[in-house]
C-alpha cells in the first residue's frame, strides 16, 4: 500500500452498523477537512471518531497526521504510537493464528510500515535522528521492498554518525576548556600565594 497521509480503509469492528458509519463518517469528515487544510477541524472530527470507537486505528493514525500539519510533532508520535501498538497487537494474533499468508496480514504490515515511516519522518524533522533510524528500521522490517524508507534510513544514518561527530567534538572542546579554567585558576592560586609570601618578607625585613 503507498504510504498516505489517510488511510483509506477503515477497521472492521464488533460495532453496531450504525456504529460503524458513525465512526466513518467522521473519519470521511476529518479526511475531507485535512485535504482542505482545516487541520484543526480535522483534528476535531478524528476525535469524534475515536470517541465512538477507540478502536479505531486510522482514526488515531490520521489524528496523528493532522497534528503534523499543525506542527505538534510530541503529539503526532504519542498518536502514532498508539496506532502501532494496536497493529502491532493484530499482527500478534494473526501470526498466533497461522495466518501469516492471508491478505489480512499483509495488509496490517503494509500499515504499520506506513505508520513506522511517518514516525521516522517526525524523528527526522526533529534531528533526532536515532530514532528516526529505528523507526524506518521497523517499516522495513515490515516493507522490505520500499525504496523511499530505505534512502531516508540511509540518510538519517548519515545525519546521525555527523551529529555523534559534532558531539564528540563539541565534548572535547569542552574538555580543553575546562582543562584551561583549572590551568588558570591553578595559575591565579600561585600568583596570589606568591604575593602573600612577597607581603610577609617585606614585613619581616
Amino acid at each position: 500500500m503507498k504510504k498516505s497521509v489517510i488511510f483509506l480503509m477503515l477497521l472492521a469492528s464488533a460495532y453496531t452498523l450504525s456504529a460503524q458509519r458513525t465512526d466513518r463518517s467522521y473519519v470521511r469528515r476529518g479526511n475531507k477537512m485535512f485535504k482542505d487544510s482545516l487541520f484543526i477541524k480535522a483534528e476535531e472530527n478524528y476525535l469524534k471518531a475515536i470517541d465512538a470507537n477507540p478502536e479505531l486505528y486510522q482514526g488515531i493514525y490520521n489524528l496523528g497526521n493532522s497534528y503534523i500539519a499543525q506542527q505538534k510533532p510530541n503529539e503526532a508520535i504519542q498518536q502514532f504510537g498508539r496506532t502501532i501498538n494496536r497493529l502491532e497487537g493484530e499482527k500478534k494474533s494473526l501470526l498466533e493464528n497461522n495466518q501469516t499468508s492471508s491478505d489480512e496480514y499483509e495488509k496490517v504490515k503494509s500499515e504499520l510500515a506506513s505508520v513506522y515511516h511517518n514516525t521516522g519522518l517526525v524523528y527526522h524533522v526533529s534531528e533526532q535522528y536515532d530514532k528516526a533510524v529505528s523507526a524506518y528500521r521497523e517499516a522495513l522490517r515490515n516493507n522490505p521492498l520500499d525504496d523511499e524508507t530505505r534512502y531516508n534510513m540511509i540518510l538519517a544514518q548519515r545525519m546521525l554518525e555527523e551529529q555523534q561527530q559534532q558531539q564528540d567534538q563539541q565534548d572535547q572542546q569542552d574538555q580543553q576548556d575546562q582543562q584551561q579554567e583549572q590551568q588558570q585558576q591553578q595559575q591565579q592560586q600561585e600568583d596570589r600565594q606568591q604575593q602573600q609570601e612577597a607581603e610577609e618578607q617585606e614585613e619581616i625585613s
